[in-house]
């Protein structure tokens, strides 16, 4: 049967993108956040991003109304109990996730499927507090979740290949590009990132060139959209830190180790954009301004 309810735990940044889509597919949708402050904050942004559809002539107003009509939220984990599938965006630590997905087996049908987005937590550990191993898998979107097109879709050794498939048919239905992936940290995406963003952070610390000249070395050098100190800053330089971290525990390579100013970096707060300042000072945000790290 066609997943039709999705439950969503966590409406920031990421569970909001990931509630939208879902509604714009047609589903109906749940979003679950620990206050009531935070669900409506999530909702507006969502309400916001819909309401730039209709503007860019993307999206009808009835479009509009209809995938907002399908969005409720809450504060509960009760109303996620008769969801089909189950979306968890919730901060990336273990605890945290083993703690939501032991009160959601106690809850949920045998039939739900239950997925996270984490970037770098393994999934096989989350699925042992739970009796439905061959039901669990991951589903790592990409930020900002309505407009990348990619989604890694993961599967554990003890996954069901039938109900993998129904995650990455759904993924298709989402307007995503899934690509398959097994449970190993860092996934795709990071597996490969990871490394190159940490490298220019050592360049840097090297002396090999300045951050502008890093940056449009790999923009006009590589056509990236974007070089890799700004990718950090948009990113944010604590995700990268501790999933560079995950990933060095796993490996036990250099290449994955953050490198000793990233982490003085983010000892000092200096975060990325969303702290005002990490490699670019975004006083102004239309005009950020490198800074004097090295």
């Amino acid at each position: 049967m066609a997943i039709q309810k999705v439950g969503v735990v966590g409406c920031g940044l990421m569970g909001s993108g990931i509630a939208q889509v879902c509604a714009q597919a047609g589903c109906t949708v749940v979003v679950r956040e620990v206050s009531q402050e935070l669900v409506d904050k999530g909702l507006k942004s969502i309400e916001k991003n819909l309401q730039r559809l209709v503007e860019k002539g993307t999206f009808t107003e009835a479009d509009r109304g209809a995938a907002r009509g399908r969005l409720s939220g809450t504060v509960t984990l009760d109303a996620l109990k008769d969801c089909d599938l189950i979306i968890e965006a919730i901060i990336e630590q273990l605890p945290a996730k083993k703690e939501l997905w032991s009160a959601l087996e106690k809850l949920c049908p045998k039939t739900t499927i239950f997925a996270s987005n984490t970037s770098s937590i393994s999934i096989t550990e989350m699925a042992t507090v739970t009796a439905r191993p061959d039901r669990f898998l991951g589903l790592h979107f990409f930020n900002p979740v309505p407009v990348m097109k990619l989604v890694e879709v993961i599967r554990t050794i003890a996954t069901d290949p039938a109900v993998f498939e129904e995650i990455v048919e759904f993924a298709k239905r989402l307007g995503k590009t899934p690509v398959r992936t097994s449970d190993r940290t860092g996934f795709i995406v990071n597996r490969l990132l990871v490394p190159y963003l940490l490298d220019a952070v050592r360049a840097l610390e090297e002396g090999v060139g300045s951050i502008e000249d890093i940056d449009n070395s790999m923009k006009l050098g590589c056509g990236h959209p974007m070089g890799p100190l700004t990718l950090l800053d948009f990113v944010g330089l604590d995700t990268t830190h501790y999933i560079a971290n995950v990933m060095f525990d796993e490996f036990k390579e250099r290449r994955f180790a953050s490198p000793p100013l990233l982490k003085r970096m983010v000892l000092a707060g200096w975060n990325g954009r969303k702290a005002g300042r990490g490699f670019y000072d975004y006083a102004d945000p239309k005009n950020p301004k490198p800074m004097q790290l090295t």
